[in-house]
């Protein structure tokens, strides 16, 4: 039964988060609100709502190394698994952008992250602290998308809801329903996920960086195969890196608002080392750690697909000794 909760949990997250979505951005529109902002707030958040749904509650539950998985795991999943499969199909172009903005403040902002764990605890006053700034991030990338009138985020916005239509009364019933369906298959994912890892005597920590990880971080991986499909290869970071600062930043945080969480010294030494590691060789990579400048190749891909199976494999060694 536990099993069943974990993969009937997972695809019910998934497609709530994405009928929630839908029905935001369509009541959103309704509403006047402008196209610039659902693309950055709605949508933006709708990818990662199950990573925040699934920590806020593992950690109302007492599962502090589960909401730190899921959220840790999740971005280790996004730039080792995701960005790597998606460069070996098709190398991926790197914008200036993201070489000078996103990627610096994805690396900074794992440095405060890191900066909390070395206590061996995250208060709600840290959880609060990471709140504070994800606001901050927030409301300065909305101003400079505003200032910078970002036409190519307002047209993608806009196709996507020309996509998905829907009368306002249809649209907030889609809101309701797939908010209540991403608490009730976030309840169901978390239940199972608990379940089965003290049945096996494995921490709630590894099935949170495995299993967990990799389920709340498909909707990433379906956005970036939907890139790769339509050649709109400049949003697959664009979407991993915002996610990453989002987990990060208000999914770990608001857990830790929620419910003190403990954190054990190898999140710090093996999980946080080697997501704040990825980060900096994604960084690297675009600025030419193996030619050209600029763009994520196959053989970059090899190496950080060949990093998420290395990582992984070192998880299931701990699980069997």
């Amino acid at each position: 039964m536990a099993v069943t909760a974990i993969i009937a949990g997972l695809v019910l997250l998934v497609w709530s988060a994405d009928k929630f979505v839908d029905g935001a951005a369509a009541t959103a529109k309704h509403l006047g609100m402008p196209a610039l902002l659902i693309g950055m707030v709605i949508i933006g958040f709708g990818t990662s709502a199950p990573e925040l749904a699934v920590s806020a509650m593992a950690a109302s539950d007492g599962n502090p190394g589960l909401a730190l998985g899921n959220a840790y795991g999740s971005n280790i999943t996004n730039i080792a698994l995701i960005v790597g499969l998606t460069a070996l199909i098709a190398p991926i172009a790197v914008h200036s952008q993201v070489l000078r903005k996103e990627l610096p403040l994805l690396f900074v902002l794992s440095l405060i992250a890191g900066s909390q764990l070395i206590d061996g605890e995250l208060s709600r006053l840290d959880g609060w602290i990471l709140l504070a700034v994800f606001g901050v991030v927030m409301g300065w990338s909305i101003f400079q998308g505003i200032r910078g009138k970002d036409d190519v985020l307002v047209g993608e916005t806009e196709e996507e809801l020309a996509a998905h239509p829907m009368p306002l009364r249809t649209a907030i019933l889609w809101l309701i329903a797939g908010l209540a369906l991403l608490l009730v298959s976030s309840r169901i994912l978390v239940w199972g996920a608990v379940t089965v890892a003290q049945s096996l005597g494995i921490s709630d920590l590894i099935i949170g960086l495995t299993v967990v990880a990799v389920g709340t971080s498909l909707p990433e991986l379906a956005a970036a195969l939907a890139s790769v499909k339509k050649n709109e290869h400049d949003l697959i970071l664009g979407n991993i890196l915002g996610s990453g600062i989002f987990n990060t930043l208000a999914v770990v945080g608001l857990a830790a608002t929620i419910h003190p969480l403990a954190v054990d010294m190898e999140v710090l030494y093996r999980d946080w080392s080697v997501m704040t590691a990825l980060t900096a060789l994604l960084f690297l990579m675009g600025y030419g750690l193996i030619r050209p400048k600029g763009r994520i190749n196959r053989l970059e891909g090899g190496i950080l697909l060949a990093s998420y199976v290395g990582y992984t494999a070192y998880l299931v060694s701990t699980v069997l000794r």
